[in-house]
């Protein structure tokens, strides 16, 4: 295929302009047809006259319904990290989305890119699935799990000053969810947007302990988690709260310090795994769109198929084990 008279131009601008609608179909969608959050169904239901058990139950994590199998399990997880990342999508819609993204690109590219009559042996319809698996699942799952590790990183770096803030809003004599709300009104988003949903809840009738579980399960960091139980705790036996939550504050920076050091100890060892797991895929999506042929001409090889899936194999082998290497937990 040669792209010497202007033909890889004009595919460069068919996909620059395929991007680009499929970008704004999206902020279209997310702007005009913003999803339900927990909360406004929740409202939705106290409007229609629903029973409090049914109001109750619309506000908690769903991760349960999803089933005890392997597909429930992903679909959990799935779910936890389209919270964690700020994404209000359901699981259900978002692989439905990477399923239609992925069938797409399997019947368009070998069109755009002129091969589609060079897929003549399975070994050729491999190679044109594993590309739409590449850049319609892998690619979001990947961009999901980032965007969720950048959001909860930016949470627990803000979290010791949010206890500061709730501890002089006790001390000043605020009440336990006038202090909340001085967090939801200082503070930025992620962790302001997240007590707004504690202090939504609250406002509906949930109890202030599960809507605080709520939070440590959505964002499921160690330091929330010991704040919920800190309140739980105070409001079982009493005590002052204010020199709990200064205490946790102190203990928390602390902490962080010693997780900054292991971060900065492990961060060339991450750099690597980063490199090591995204240059394969860049790679074979780089040279099966600029030179397709390279792979389909050998398809029909009775040693490509088996080839292809070892190397997909020990690829996600490969992954797995640095994965291991580099999380460090403290």
């Amino acid at each position: 295929m040669s792209f010497g008279d202007g033909t890889g131009l004009l595919f460069g601008l068919l996909f620059l302009a395929v991007v680009l609608l499929v970008e704004g179909a999206w902020y279209y969608y997310k702007d005009v047809y913003a999803p339900r959050t927990r909360v406004g169904r929740r409202m939705e239901m106290l409007k229609s006259g629903a029973m409090q058990e049914q109001v109750e139950a619309s506000l908690k994590l769903s991760q349960n319904k999803h089933g005890a199998g392997m597909v429930g399990r992903f679909m959990g997880q799935l779910e936890t990290k389209l919270t964690q990342a700020g994404i209000r999508v359901t699981p259900e819609r978002f692989v439905t989305l990477m399923g239609v993204a992925t069938l797409a690109l399997a019947v368009a590219s070998p069109i755009i890119l002129g091969v589609a009559n060079m897929l003549n042996s399975a070994g050729a319809v491999l190679v044109v699935l594993a590309f739409a698996v590449g850049v319609g699942i892998v690619l979001p799952l990947a961009f999901v799990d980032r965007k969720a590790a950048k959001r909860m990183k930016k949470f627990e770096e803000q979290f010791p000053v949010a206890l500061d803030i709730f501890v002089r809003g006790l001390r000043a004599g605020h009440p336990v969810t006038g202090a909340l709300d001085l967090l939801v009104e200082e503070m930025s988003d992620p962790l302001g947007s997240e007590f707004a949903i504690v202090m939504a809840e609250v406002s509906y009738g949930s109890d202030l302990r599960e809507a605080l579980e709520s939070l440590a399960q959505r964002v499921q960091l160690t330091d929330v988690q010991m704040f919920a139980v800190c309140v739980a705790i105070q409001a079982e036996t009493g005590g002052n709260l204010a020199d709990i939550l200064d205490g946790l504050a102190n203990v928390i920076r602390e902490r962080n310090s010693m997780v900054l050091k292991v971060r900065a100890l492990s961060s060339e060892g991450k750099m690597t795994a980063w490199v090591l797991s995204a240059l394969p895929i860049c790679v074979f999506g780089f040279i099966f769109i600029s030179n397709p042929s390279f792979y389909l001409d050998v398809a029909d090889d009775p040693m490509f198929m088996p080839g292809l899936l070892g190397i997909v194999g020990w690829y996600t082998l490969g992954m797995m084990i640095i994965r291991k290497l580099v999380t460090l937990k403290v």
